[in-house]
C-alpha cells in the first residue's frame, strides 16, 4: 500500500475590497443574478456569472421545480447557455454567489458535485483552467485557479476510451 496526499490551493480574501477589479466585477454580476433566482422551495438563491475569453459576461441563477430534481443549478445554467450561444469560446472564470434569508448564511458555498463535474469537463474540453470565485453577499471570498482544486480525482472522458 502507498499513501498519497492531494494538496489543493484556495485563495481566501477577507472581503471584496481585496479582490482584483475583474474578479470583483464578475462577483457583483453573480450577486445580481442571484436576486432573480427561482427558489420558492429552498429559499437558497444562487447566482452565477461567467466571463468568456471574448469578454462577454453570462449571468444565470438556480431554477427550482416542485418535482425535485427537475431544477438546475446556476453554474450549469451559465455553462450550458454559454456553450449553446457561444460555441467554442473559452470560459475564463465563473463567480458563484449564494444567499438565504431563511438560514441567514452569507458564507461562500462551493458548487455541488454535479456542477463540479460539468465545470471539470469544460475545463478539459477547452484545455484551459476555469477560475472559480465564490462569495456571498458580503464577507469572505474564496478563489480557486482551477476546477481541479475542487474536484481533484475528476472522472474524465478519456477513461471511457480505454
Amino acid at each position: 500500500m502507498q499513501k498519497k496526499e492531494i494538496t489543493i490551493t484556495i485563495l481566501e480574501f477577507e472581503n471584496d475590497t481585496q479582490l482584483p477589479t475583474g474578479d470583483l466585477n464578475i462577483l457583483k454580476e453573480a450577486q445580481q443574478a442571484g436576486e432573480f433566482a427561482y427558489a420558492p422551495y429552498s429559499e437558497f438563491y444562487v447566482g452565477a456569472a461567467l466571463r468568456l475569453a471574448n469578454g462577454k459576461i453570462i449571468r444565470a441563477n438556480n431554477q427550482e421545480n416542485v418535482a425535485y430534481p427537475s431544477g438546475l443549478c446556476a453554474e450549469r445554467v451559465a455553462v450550458f447557455f454559454a456553450s449553446a450561444n457561444h460555441p467554442g469560446e473559452t470560459i475564463e472564470s465563473i463567480a458563484v454567489s449564494c444567499s438565504s434569508e431563511k438560514t441567514g448564511s452569507d458564507k461562500p458555498f462551493s458548487p455541488c458535485g454535479a456542477c463540479r463535474q460539468v465545470l471539470a469537463e469544460y475545463e478539459q474540453k477547452q484545455n484551459a483552467p476555469i477560475r472559480i470565485i465564490l462569495g456571498g453577499k458580503s464577507g469572505k471570498i474564496l478563489i480557486s485557479e482551477s476546477v481541479k482544486n475542487l474536484l481533484p480525482l475528476v472522472f474524465e472522458a478519456d477513461e471511457l476510451k480505454k
